[in-house]
């Protein structure tokens, strides 16, 4: 008797649903920090619609405030394979990447019910697709969330 085949739903996520909390390297101490969005207030103290973007580094405390979103460290999840670069944003989204490439059985919702006809999902590139290069991708994964998450 053949396993159930593993399956994956696509969430209709976009790129921007993983960028509120970003995992970059930190330009002083280059270890693990964050870097999102931070908060923005106007002269009165009320909340504004400001662009300012905030580096946050719990190894060496580094608050870093930059007032036009110019300035981003680089990715702490990414890496080189065989057949391309991978990267994400932060653990969801390379877990939503793992659940992609681990499943046997790929559905998408139509687009019609959402009007959202390209989702992260769709824009994946095509060796990111291909079941033939799923253990590698998957073995990828495994070594950038080890990275993140210390054993113990």
């Amino acid at each position: 008797m053949t396993p159930t085949p593993v399956r994956f739903h696509d969430p209709r996520a976009t790129l921007a649903d993983f960028a509120s909390s970003i995992l970059v390297r930190c330009p002083r101490c280059e270890r693990i920090a964050h870097f999102g969005p931070g908060p923005c207030t106007t002269a009165d103290g009320e909340g504004g619609s400001c662009r300012e973007s905030r580096v946050i580094c719990r190894s060496c405390g580094l608050c870093r405030i930059d007032m036009d979103r110019c300035f981003r460290p680089p990715l702490w999840l990414q890496t080189e394979t065989r057949h391309g670069h991978l990267w994400a944003y932060n653990l969801e989204h390379l877990d939503l990447i793992r659940r992609f490439v681990a499943a046997d059985l790929r559905e998408r919702a139509p687009w019609y019910e959402t009007g959202r006809k390209m989702t992260l999902v769709a824009r994946l590139p095509a060796w990111m697709k291909s079941a033939k290069n799923r253990d590698e991708i998957l073995r990828a994964v495994d070594r950038l969330r080890a990275t993140v998450i210390a054993p113990g």
